[in-house]
């Protein structure tokens, strides 16, 4: 019998849980972040698979959600393979995290979601000087590693 796949509704709520007392670099929820990266990824034209990653992008990387669960979760593999890709590894290298991006189908477009909304100017407004700034190195360093153009 195959088990009936999360909702998107579902997929917000495990991903709000999961990151329920996290806060982002300017301690705001980081509810908000997901939201705005799933947003983001509807706005592009993306899919409900690629929605759902985006609300799951961060959960194995901050420790939210483990492997297992993705693994078992009721998810489409297609959703499950982008949220693996989005998944750093300790001691990567941006280069290798960005190929393995570009190499999963439906990846490319959450990541772009997700770094327009790390990069934009309000958000990054709030932050200390030195940390704006390297920051701001930080995504255009990827942006350019995935060929994506520096506007969002």
């Amino acid at each position: 019998m195959t088990e009936t796949p999360l909702t998107l509704a579902e997929v917000e709520a495990v991903a709000r849980a999961a990151h329920e007392g996290q806060t982002d670099k300017a301690g705001r929820p980081y509810a908000e972040h997901l939201a705005a990266v799933a947003e983001g990824v509807r706005a592009r034209g993306g899919d409900p698979e690629q929605i759902a990653a985006a609300w799951l992008h961060d959960a194995i990387e901050d420790d939210a959600l483990t492997r297992e669960w993705l693994a078992a979760a009721a998810l489409a593999p297609r959703a499950k393979a982008i949220v693996d890709a989005l998944t750093k590894r300790p001691g990567e290298e941006p280069g290798e995290y960005a190929r393995r991006i570009l190499d999963t189908p439906g990846a490319l477009l959450v990541k772009a979601s997700d770094l327009a909304h790390n990069a934009d100017p309000g958000r990054l407004a709030v932050l200390p000087e030195a940390t704006r700034g390297r920051l701001t190195e930080k995504y255009a360093r990827m942006r350019a590693l995935l060929g994506l153009d520096l506007r969002g």
